[in-house]
């Protein structure tokens, strides 16, 4: 991975700014950091369903899913535009509000406006921290590893959130959790404010700014963005789908926890192995970002399938796991495309619209939990496998379109 740190003028007794190495090995603890303790999106399905049922919970999730999708757009502009260290810290300081907000209030509608909010700050970090690493590297294959790497630690801290939060909420309740995350963010505001660069990256001379109609005139995006629907789907039923079917068990929080734990587990075991398969030492990526992407589609669609189909925490706990190749395999093929595809000044925005298809996966609990009500446990397990199948079907456009994919 090759680094570079351009030479800044200093003051008279200013502290030196951070090496690039530093910046992101920083950024990656920070993003472990902020899932590790992201209980308030972990648990909000678990705290509403346990207080207002299993539709009150999905309705609450999907809310929090629209938030998702409007905070991604507009931070991703702003950092574009602000520059990541002035954005960031405001929008996490707005997520730790939030997050204590949950924890004192119990009225439902109150409960819904919140997650609103939650969801519209609970994953700013991402544009710009992948704004941050398109500065700091300048080699592509480093980009790449080092954005699979920052998806192995929110994995990773998801995985530490559930197996952790099972056991908190159990022994002291849902509050404790929310007072946690919220903790967690304003720590991540100080840090952020203290290593991200202060301004927006340069643009090239006489480059016109990019809009995200521009941007989203990359057919490339269009259709990556659509498989990172279909396959978020299934990779965030760790979260949504997992909860709710536990809940119909009779489950208890830390059934969840232990599923989170094995995940957890697997991913520790599998990903360096994997990440070395796909990228190798060298950096160079070894096989085509398209076939990369449907194969982890389609192996996360098959694991969340088999979730659904379960009724005991050995067989979650076995789902879990059966994930984490997939999940692996689609961290790098997103990580692949950031590294190579956005044009100086519009990583936020490329990243947004990434992110925001996370989002709009994130919008389907309601509609599993009535899938739930309405057919059961195989009809949510068809259309998670419904989902997983479109994905690897727009890797087949999304592999005609990366050859020639023309630059806003």
């Amino acid at each position: 991975m090759t680094v570079t740190t351009p030479p800044v003028a200093l003051p008279r007794h200013a502290r030196p700014a951070p090496s690039s190495r530093t910046v992101i090995a920083t950024l990656l603890g920070t993003t472990l950091v902020l899932k590790g303790a992201g209980f308030a999106f972990d648990y909000l399905g678990y705290y509403v369903g346990t207080a207002h049922g299993t539709t009150a919970a999905g309705i609450c999730l999907t809310v929090f899913g629209i938030g998702w999708c409007l905070g991604q757009a507009v931070c991703g502009a702003m950092t574009d535009r602000m520059g990541q260290r002035t954005v960031l810290p405001l929008w996490l300081v707005a997520s730790a509000a939030a997050c204590v907000a949950l924890s004192v209030v119990s009225a439902l509608p109150a409960i819904v406006a919140i997650a609103f909010l939650l969801g519209c700050t609970m994953e700013v970090q991402r544009p710009a921290v992948s704004a941050e690493i398109n500065e700091r590297i300048t080699s592509e294959a480093g980009r790449t590893r080092v954005q699979s790497w920052m998806y192995w630690m929110a994995n990773v801290g998801v995985a530490l959130s559930g197996a952790v939060g099972g056991y908190l909420a159990h022994e002291h309740g849902y509050r404790i959790l929310f007072l946690l995350n919220g903790v967690a963010c304003v720590a991540a505001a100080v840090i952020a404010r203290r290593v991200l660069s202060p301004r927006p990256a340069r643009v090239p001379s006489g480059a016109a700014s990019v809009a995200y109609r521009q941007v989203l005139s990359d057919p490339a995006l269009r259709w990556i963005a659509v498989a990172a629907v279909g396959a978020m789907i299934s990779a965030y039923g760790l979260v949504s789908v997992l909860p709710l079917v536990m809940s119909a068990d009779g489950l208890p929080p830390t059934a969840l926890g232990t599923a989170m734990i094995a995940n957890t587990v697997a991913v520790l075991v599998l990903s360096p192995p994997l990440t070395r398969l796909l990228v190798g030492r060298n950096e160079s990526i070894r096989y085509p970002l398209a076939p990369v992407l449907a194969a982890g589609s389609l192996i996360l669609g098959a694991s969340m399938g088999l979730a659904a189909l379960q009724h005991t925490v050995l067989g979650y706990a076995v789902a879990a796991v059966l994930m984490v190749p997939g999940e692996v395999c689609f961290s790098v093929a997103l990580g692949g495309f950031l590294a190579t595809a956005a044009p100086a000044g519009a990583i936020g925005r490329y990243q947004a619209v990434l992110s925001g298809a996370s989002a709009l996966a994130s919008l389907t609990p309601l509609g599993i939990a009535l899938a739930l009500n309405a057919g059961g446990r195989l009809l949510v397990a068809a259309l998670l496998m419904g989902t997983a199948l479109l994905a690897a079907w727009a890797c087949v456009p999304l592999a005609r379109a990366l050859p020639s994919r023309p630059r806003p």
